[in-house]
């Protein structure tokens, strides 16, 4: 079966927030992994403008949130600091809250189990 993995992230010509930096990173180490044991993953970068920002740092698994895949996680947001600098604007971005703690950028741990969750439902 193979796997669909959007990533979607503010861009501001060229250049993205530093929670949304560690998550692209983490998204192609774990890309890698999958791919070195023989799982196809398609990896989709959406590039967002400001006026889409609330929807920056989400990651799709086969159309889902990642957060949906994830028992008990939901969608959470806080301040951006690396963004409001790259706007020029004060600037709230989101947030995964999984486990008692609010992810800004998604780890690779956290990836791996939505990719399985997706693996299993698929």
């Amino acid at each position: 079966m193979k796997l669909t993995v959007e990533w979607r992230h503010y861009d501001n010509e060229g250049a993205t927030c530093s929670r949304c930096c560690g998550t692209g990173a983490n998204l192609q180490a774990v890309v890698a992994e999958y791919a070195a044991r023989g799982v196809a993953i398609e990896l989709q970068e959406t590039l967002l403008p400001y006026d889409r920002i609330g929807e920056s740092n989400l990651v799709l698994i086969n159309g889902l949130p990642l957060e949906e895949l994830l028992h008990g996680a939901e969608a959470g947001a806080s301040e951006c600091p690396s963004c409001s600098c790259l706007s020029g604007q004060e600037t709230i971005c989101r947030t995964v809250q999984y486990d008692g703690r609010a992810y800004e950028e998604l780890t690779p741990e956290l990836i791996r189990q939505g990719i399985e969750a997706a693996r299993l439902h698929g």
